[in-house]
């Protein structure tokens, strides 16, 4: 839902590579390259349970991840940013629902504090309720409320 994102921001979780963050359907990685960077530095392998990135054989980041993910559905990109290049990959969850957020990237690892994660919560609850009812911008809205069990309770 990448307009939502656009009209609302992101809720990024930082790390020593770059950030990564969410969505309902979809976790985002940006990995930060200073200097040159061409598709022949960069490996990414991903499994529906693990993900390991690598540039010029260096390997970045290596783990499972947290939640299971469409291996076939993984798409990545190297886009310019000033004086750096940044690596995008996107990977697309298999679980898409408001109780999947996830609270880390791999297990144990590029974990998001408790109020990045509340945050995340909120947002995928906004998001859901948004693709529940598209005739509203609900992209500057806030809630509150149960958003570990998929946000407040509403009328269905």
């Amino acid at each position: 839902m990448a307009d939502f994102d656009e009209r609302s921001g992101i809720v990024c979780c930082t790390t020593p590579w770059g950030l990564w963050y969410q969505t309902l359907d979809e976790v985002s990685l940006e990995v930060t390259v200073e200097g040159d960077l061409k598709s022949r530095d960069v490996t990414v392998s991903c499994q529906s349970n693990s993900l390991s990135v690598a540039i010029r054989d260096h390997k970045i980041i290596d783990g499972n991840l947290f939640g299971t993910v469409k291996a076939k559905g993984l798409i990545w990109t190297i886009e310019s940013d000033k004086s750096q290049k940044i690596l995008r990959i996107v990977l697309q969850k298999q679980d898409v629902s408001t109780v999947n957020t996830w609270p880390s990237l791999l297990e144990g690892s590029y974990v998001a504090d408790e109020w990045l994660l509340e945050n995340m919560r909120k947002k995928a609850a906004l998001e859901a309720m948004q693709l529940k009812n598209p005739e509203f911008d609900l992209s500057g809205s806030d809630i509150t409320g149960h958003y570990a069990t998929g946000g407040p309770d509403t009328p269905s």
